[in-house]
């Protein structure tokens, strides 16, 4: 496996060394810990990343009162704006900056400020449904997907929606049996079948983040001096 492992951080190493920006993925179920690696491997590379979340491109749905927001499917692709998402995308690949959405989550509707973010040489994009969307997932240049069990992801979901969310048990425990569980077997799981490569994620997988923080270490070593003679 460690072997495997070596020749697929070679490989990518040589094929990203290509590219002048690197487009990075990063997807997997509900509280399977994609937004800490997305972190992480930002905190690595603080002055040449940025960190774009899938759901700040949730649908405008404002015009809905509270309670039919609330009943909508939001584990489902189509409640994502995923033609915004590859146009922003699109835009930071070539140098221009974007407006990212900001998405109120207790109020279910967007905010009317937007995020201003510049290009950067790694593009970090985390989400849910990133390898299930047509619109975004040819896009990546690397697909990562992080793969954990349910019950730890169940646990982190009801202590993550009732911290930050002001959700209270019962709403969580619906939602995901009615929503969660179901759209991540009909589209979250199967998208595994598209990642370039699968990091198991019970714990803190820091062999998986050191190899994946080499190979962007030795794109940007070969890159900034071409680009800052």
């Amino acid at each position: 496996m460690l072997k495997l492992c070596v020749i697929l951080a070679t490989l990518y190493t040589q094929s990203l060394w290509a590219l002048s920006t690197i487009l990075i993925g990063i997807a997997g179920g509900t509280g399977s810990g994609k937004t800490t690696l997305a972190q992480k491997i930002q905190d690595a590379f603080p002055a040449h990343s940025v960190l774009i979340c899938q759901d700040s491109y949730y649908k405008d749905i404002s015009h809905l009162s509270i309670e039919e927001r609330a009943q909508t499917n939001f584990d489902h692709p189509n409640s994502l704006d995923f033609d915004l998402l590859r146009e922003h995308l699109l835009d930071l690949m070539n140098g221009r900056s974007i407006e990212q959405p900001l998405y109120n989550f207790h109020t279910h509707s967007r905010e009317k400020l937007t995020k201003h973010i510049e290009p950067a040489q790694l593009i970090l994009v985390e989400g849910i449904l990133l390898f299930a969307a047509l619109e975004v997932r040819d896009l990546f240049d690397l697909k990562i997907f992080i793969d954990t069990d349910d019950d730890i992801r169940l646990l982190r979901r009801i202590e993550r929606d009732m911290k930050e969310r002001s959700r209270d048990f019962d709403s969580v425990k619906q939602q995901y049996l009615t929503t969660v569980k179901p759209m991540h077997d009909a589209f979250v799981e199967p998208s595994k079948q598209y990642a370039d490569i699968i990091v198991p994620m019970q714990r803190q997988n820091q062999i998986a983040l050191d190899m994946i923080n080499s190979t962007l270490r030795a794109h940007l070593a070969r890159e900034i001096p071409r680009r800052h003679p």
